[in-house]
């Protein structure tokens, strides 16, 4: 195994560094925050036919359906249109990544496995992309509005990692093993 595959220098970025290091990613540039920030009116004209669709597909399948057994749905149903409104804020800093990654933190913490929330990214993208098409500038709106969607989503899958990362450091005594490990290199 060469040196390079028993270390990589993006192992060493940790908490908020990696919540600043996804920002930078997004290259999202003033004109694109612009658009964005633009459009909280016309994603809020669809919030509701985004939850509608989105519940409506959770609720359609027993293995998704049973995570809202005992839950305040008119609570979830708000939390997630704030969610969804936020994609339109032009706000988008470690502040910004930061309640993204408390979101993601809250479904591995219910044991919500990553391939549902993952796979209502194209409901999101439905709704977001509608708002974006009454932009002075829809190309804009539409390309800023899918970097913040795929921070989000990043993000998202940053509060599984870490989640594994911890639990299996634990395990085997350090987090470079676990992190071989997890790469198919031990």
């Amino acid at each position: 195994m060469s040196t390079a595959m028993m270390s990589r220098s993006s192992w060493g970025v940790k908490d908020e560094a990696i919540l600043t290091e996804l920002v930078g990613l997004l290259g999202l540039t003033e004109p694109e925050r612009a658009a964005l920030a633009s459009l909280q009116g016309a994603a809020a004209a669809v919030g509701q036919e985004l939850l509608d669709e989105f519940y409506g597909r959770l609720h359609s399948s027993d293995n998704t359906r049973e995570y809202f057994e005992g839950v305040d749905m008119a609570h979830l149903q708000a939390r997630t249109k704030d969610w969804f409104l936020d994609l339109f804020s032009g706000q988008y800093d470690a502040g910004y990544a930061r309640k993204r990654l408390a979101i993601g933190q809250i479904h591995v913490r219910i044991g919500l496995p990553v391939r549902y929330p993952l796979a209502m990214i194209d409901v999101v993208m439905k709704y977001g992309d509608r708002a974006c098409a009454s932009a002075a500038d829809p190309q804009v709106a539409l390309t800023a509005f899918r970097k913040v969607l795929a921070l989000d989503v990043a993000v998202f899958n940053q509060a599984y990692e870490d989640n594994q990362l911890k639990h299996l450091s634990e395990l085997v005594g350090g987090e470079r093993l676990a992190r071989l490990l997890l790469s198919g290199q031990q």
